[in-house]
C-alpha cells in the first residue's frame, strides 16, 4: 500500500537533526510522542506560541520551514516558507513577491531538469566558485516553481531540486571547506527529496550529511545516519552501485574515526557487492562513483591503516584507470602516494607526487586535494630541512598557489 501523506519536512529536519525516532523528538521537546505524531502527520496542527520556539531552537529552521501551515490570514504562506525560508538558508538574496502564482504546464520540469543534468556534468570541470552560485540560483527557481506546479510536474521538479542542493551542498563541503553550510543545504536537499518521495536521492544525502560528524571524530552520529541512509535504499530499488557507494562512505567513515579494520571489512563487501551485480540500474546522478573510485577509497584507508605496500599497489592502479576528465579525484590519489611515500621514509618520491598533485590543482581546484598535499607536508617536517623538501616548499607557499587558496 502507499505511504499515508506526512509532513516530510518536518520527518527531514528531524533525521538531519539526530533524532531517529519521533520519541527523541519528544524527549528532546518536552511533549509526549503522539504530540510528536500528529505534527508529522498529514495536516499539522499549528504549535503554540511557545512550542514554536522550541521547535525552531532544537531543529534549527523556522517554523514555516519545517511543514507547518499557519491560521488563515497569514500573508502568502506557501511561497513564504518554500521560497523566502528556504531561500534565506541556503544563503541567496530574498525573492521579491510575485502576487498569485499561477500553475506551469507540465514541460516545466523536463526544462529545470535539464539544466540541473548540465550542473551534475560541470562540477567536473568548473571552478567551484563558478558553479556554486549558478547552483545556488538554479535551487531558487526550484523552490518557486515548486510553488507553481503540481501532481507529477512538482514530484519531478522536487527531485530535481533535490539533486541540485546535493550538488550545491558537495561544492560546499568537498570543495569550499564549509561543513555547516553544507548540513543545512543537505537538510533542504532531504526536504525536497521529501516532497519528490525520492528514497535513493534520499539515502544519498543523508549518506552525505554522515561525512560531517566522521570529520571530526563524531563516530556515533555519523553511524547513525548511515543506517538512516541505508534504510531509505532498501526502500529503492537500489542497485548494486548505490549499495556499495553506502559501503565505500561508512568505510570512510571509519577510517576518519581510526577504525581501519572495520573500514577495510566494508570496502570487501563494496567490492562483493559490485562483483555479484544486481538488476536494477543506477540512478544517473550516481556519477561521483565507479569500482575505480571504490578502489581510491580502499587505497586510502590501507595507508591510514599502514599497510604502504597495498596502499601504494592499490594507489598506482587507480591513477592508471583513473578517466581523464576526474581531475579532481587525480589531485587527491596524487596526495595519497605523496603521503604513502612520505610514511614510508622516502621524502623524494613523497615531494614528486605532492608537486604532480600541486600541478593538477592548478588545473582544477578542489580544497579535498590541497588537503591531501598539506598533510604530506605537515608528515615531512623531520626532512624538512632535505631540498626536495624546500623545493616543495616553494611550490607550496608561492604566490599563486598561496592567493589562490586563500582566496578559495
Amino acid at each position: 500500500m502507499p505511504p499515508k501523506p506526512s509532513n516530510t519536512r518536518l520527518k527531514a529536519a528531524r533525521l538531519a537533526a539526530g533524532y531517529h525516532s519521533q520519541q527523541a523528538l519528544a524527549d528532546a521537546l518536552g511533549v509526549g510522542v503522539r504530540q510528536v505524531r500528529r505534527w508529522e502527520g498529514e495536516a499539522p496542527p499549528w504549535p503554540y506560541p511557545d512550542m514554536q520556539q522550541t521547535l525552531t531552537r532544537v531543529l534549527g529552521q523556522d517554523i514555516e520551514a519545517l511543514g507547518f501551515t499557519p491560521p488563515s490570514g497569514h500573508p502568502d504562506p506557501v511561497r513564504r516558507r518554500l521560497v523566502g525560508a528556504t531561500v534565506a538558508a541556503v544563503g541567496l538574496a530574498t525573492v521579491p513577491s510575485q502576487g498569485v502564482a499561477v500553475m506551469q504546464p507540465a514541460s516545466v520540469a523536463a526544462d529545470f531538469e535539464a539544466v540541473t543534468r548540465s550542473h551534475r556534468r560541470l562540477y567536473w570541470s568548473v571552478a567551484p566558485a563558478t558553479l556554486h552560485p549558478a547552483a545556488i540560483a538554479h535551487a531558487a527557481l526550484g523552490l518557486a516553481l515548486l510553488c507553481e506546479t503540481a501532481g507529477q510536474t512538482r514530484r519531478a521538479v522536487a527531485s530535481a531540486l533535490a539533486e541540485t542542493l546535493l550538488l550545491a551542498g558537495r561544492v560546499e563541503f568537498f570543495d569550499l571547506r564549509e561543513p555547516e553550510r553544507a548540513a543545512q543545504t543537505w537538510l533542504r536537499a532531504l526536504q525536497a527529496a521529501g516532497e519528490a518521495d525520492d528514497n535513493l536521492l534520499g539515502a544519498a544525502i543523508l549518506a552525505h550529511t554522515a561525512f560531517i560528524p566522521a570529520w571530526v571524530g563524531r563516530r556515533e552520529d555519523a553511524v547513525e545516519r548511515m543506517v538512516a541512509a541505508r534504510t531509505y535504499a532498501r526502500r529503492g530499488p537500489a542497485s548494486a552501485e548505490l549499495l556499495a557507494w553506502l559501503d565505500a562512505v561508512e568505510a570512510e567513515c571509519e577510517t576518519r574515526c581510526g577504525n581501519t579494520r572495520t573500514a577495510l571489512h566494508l570496502i570487501q563487501h563494496a567490492e562483493d557487492v559490485l562483483a555479484a551485480g544486481g538488476e536494477h540500474e543506477s540512478p544517473a546522478w550516481l556519477d561521483w562513483f565507479s569500482p575505480v573510485r571504490l578502489a581510491a577509497f580502499k587505497g586510502n584507508t590501507q595507508l591510514r591503516a599502514g599497510h604502504l605496500p597495498q596502499a601504494r599497489t592499490t594507489l598506482q592502479q587507480v591513477l592508471e584507470q583513473l578517466p581523464a576528465a576526474e581531475d579532481k579525484q587525480r589531485s587527491v590519489i596524487l596526495g595519497d602516494l605523496a603521503a604513502v611515500e612520505a610514511a614510508a621514509g622516502l621524502p623524494d618520491a613523497a615531494c614528486a607526487y605532492a608537486c604532480q598533485a600541486l600541478d593538477q590543482l592548478e588545473v582544477t581546484w578542489y580544497a579535498t586535494g590541497m588537503d591531501r598535499v598539506r598533510e604530506v607536508r605537515r608528515a615531512l617536517a623531520p626532512h624538512q630541512h632535505e631540498q626536495c623538501v624546500r623545493d616543495l616548499d616553494e611550490r607550496l607557499y608561492g604566490w599563486s598557489t598561496t592567493v589562490s587558496a586563500l582566496a578559495r
